[in-house]
């Protein structure tokens, strides 16, 4: 299909344009609004598998509900593809994830009809629930619904959001579960089976088929029988529905890619009031061979020849960190059978699926729930084993209390490993890693390592494995320098200890993490220009190396620190800080990110906007000259 092809896809432009299209143009409309998100995602990359299989979804929403009166809240906003263009940002979808484009997930700030931002999992139904409650507040009668997948509903803040929703029999609120059995991984935990045993018990999908054949043209009956339901359901499946439990009344499962039925269910519940939840079944995928037969790979697969699914894969032969993490951790395994590996739903996207694959009873997939996997990890240790947890930095935000509460207090072994650590780039303002060094560096007994490249990392984690102490290991997204690192022999770096990596005179650098890879090339340019720079590398956000600070400041009047994280709270500050209490009269200039919200464009792109590229550390660098060139004219 070419554009030239596309006869319905050019006609809806909002949803009021879509309500126009009868039964069988939507339909149509679904199938040309599929191969276009195939077909802008095959260049410019985007999380593609999730939005495939909520296309019907999104459609039969905006066919039904009046957005953005209605409010439609979206978890997790990976598969929103679909409905950010029914919403009028058809135009504007090439340019999604890209500096000054539109974003990939939700943003109340982009338009009207996202009711509520969704980077992270399992907020819908909180949110969902307290717009509804302000709707009945002030007495309004519009429709509010939360949207969110089986893998979101792991995460606990979705039990809260249920337990509290349920207690409020009059409020208006519509739960959609888009039940694919699919995280990013494959869905794990016992919710996982209890959605599978209702979705594939044959007594129950019959019944449910003809209660839905008869009654869903009749809004009244069906409340009758609902009233009536837990009772027919547990007969059914020998057991209660856990959402009736709650007090939700519960419908489905229903065929998520069925357009007729999912219109006709949504009418009907569109009338019966308070708690309610929709089970949808769906693919991930969906319309697309290659995303439904690997769908761990397609939820973000790069850019891909449509026509024959193959991904084009970018150049180069550095290795991922992740899979540094990921080798390595089964390294460590081999070695220490006290070793294992605790995820929250991201095996693949960490690479613990390394150590999955080999020793399976050794690695855990908690699920979408950071809190749990951080002081699962604490009773693990407290028992004796050594968890490699390993959370992304923007999702550990979720466990500080659960760092400081179950690990650091009680001085436990875990090892945190925060991937994505730094601006990660296209993902934007809710992935960026940019809070963990200055939240973290306060909390006592916890040792933080920022690794400057593969073998550093893999080091790390071999320095953690011995520390026996709670250690926290933060390091990028993306790949490494291209360093050898593969069957070195393990050596282990004494805490609290960095390294000076070049000799100078004019200038100090003081760096932490894979930033000091930068420096290191701006300070080799500086040099040409008649700026020596020496380099420090600190290795350790906590504790900070006061030996090497002390060498700095004796020795320099100028630093400048760099730093891929947030300048407030940050390493700079805290090198600014022990200058200043040792008495040292050093002018200190800091580089990293300011107080300011950064959105998305290419990890490079955003460096460059917030300063501390290595074009920005050249500038720094060379601001230095005139004070040089006035010094040795005074001499």
């Amino acid at each position: 299909m070419s554009r030239e092809d596309y006869k319905l896809l050019p006609r809806v432009s909002s949803p009021r344009d879509l309500k126009k299209l009868s039964p069988e143009e939507l339909r149509l409309y679904c199938d040309e609004l599929r191969h276009y998100i195939i077909e802008e995602c095959s260049v410019n990359p985007g999380h593609l598998a999730s939005s495939l299989g909520a296309v019907e979804l999104a459609a039969a929403l905006h066919y039904v509900f009046d957005a953005p009166q209605d409010k439609i809240v979206w978890d997790v906003g990976h598969q929103t593809y679909a409905h950010k263009i029914i919403t009028g940002r058809r135009e504007a979808f090439h340019t999604k994830r890209q500096l000054g484009g539109i974003s990939g997930f939700p943003r109340m700030s982009e338009s009207e009809y996202d009711a509520f931002g969704g980077g992270h999992a399992s907020v819908s139904i909180s949110a969902a629930f307290g717009m509804a409650k302000a709707a009945e507040l002030r007495g309004e009668k519009h429709q509010v619904v939360a949207v969110i997948g089986d893998g979101s509903m792991t995460g606990g803040l979705a039990f809260e959001g249920l337990n509290n929703a349920g207690a409020s029999k009059r409020t208006n609120l519509l739960v959609i579960l888009n039940d694919n059995n699919m995280a990013i991984d494959q869905a794990t935990g016992a919710l996982k089976n209890y959605l599978l045993k209702i979705s594939t018990s044959v007594h129950y999908n019959r019944f449910k088929q003809r209660l839905w054949g008869i009654l869903s043209h009749t809004p009244r009956l069906l409340r009758l029988c609902q009233m009536a339901g837990n009772a027919v359901k547990q007969g059914v499946l020998n057991k209660s529905n856990f959402f009736e439990s709650l007090n939700f009344r519960y419908f489905g499962p229903v065929d998520g890619h069925n357009l007729k039925e999912l219109v006709r269910t949504l009418r009907a519940l569109r009338d019966i009031e308070g708690p309610k939840l929709l089970h949808v079944l769906t693919v991930k995928g969906k319309g697309y061979l290659p995303a439904e037969h690997d769908q761990p790979v397609w939820h973000a697969p790069g850019r891909f020849n449509p026509d024959t699914g193959e991904r084009i894969k970018s150049s180069g032969g550095a290795t991922r960190y992740q899979d540094v993490f990921g080798e390595t951790l089964l390294e460590l395994a081999r070695m220490d059978p006290r070793v294992v590996g605790v995820t929250p739903a991201m095996p693949t996207g960490c690479s613990m699926n390394i150590l999955m694959r080999e020793m399976p009873d050794r690695c855990f997939d908690v699920g979408i729930a950071e809190g749990h996997a951080v002081t699962f990890s604490a009773g693990l240790a407290a028992a004796g084993m050594i968890p490699f947890c390993n959370i992304y930095s923007t999702f550990m935000q979720r466990a500080y209390d659960n760092v400081i509460h179950d690990v650091a207090i009680q001085d436990l072994p875990v090892v945190m490993c925060l991937d994505r650590g730094g601006l990660v780039g296209e993902d934007g303002v809710t992935h960026h890693g940019v809070f963990d060094m200055e939240a973290f560096r306060a909390i006592p007994g916890l040792t933080i390592a920022a690794p400057m490249n593969e073998p550093e990392l893999r080091n790390l984690m071999y320095t953690a494995l011995c520390a026996g102490h709670p250690f926290m290991i933060r390091y990028p997204r993306g790949c490494g320098e291209g360093l050898p690192w593969r069957g070195a022999a393990f050596e282990k770096l004494p805490v609290g200890r960095g390294r000076r990596l070049r000799e100078g005179s004019d200038v100090a650098l003081v760096t932490i993490g894979t930033a000091g890879n930068a420096a290191a090339r701006a300070a080799e340019r500086a040099s040409a220009e008649g700026v020596e720079a020496a380099h420090y590398d600190l290795r350790y956000v906590k504790p900070l190396d006061e030996v090497l600070l002390d060498e700095v400041g004796r020795r320099f009047r100028r630093v400048i620190t760099v730093e891929d994280g947030c300048l407030s709270g940050g390493v700079g500050e805290a090198v600014t800080v022990f200058f200043a209490s040792r008495g040292y009269d050093v002018q200190v200039t800091r580089l990293g990110i300011g107080d300011q919200w950064v959105e998305h464009g290419t990890p490079a792109q955003l460096q460059a906007l917030c300063g501390y590229d290595e074009a920005s550390i050249l500038r720094a660098l060379l601001a230095v000259r005139p004070a040089k060139e006035a010094a040795e004219a005074g001499q």
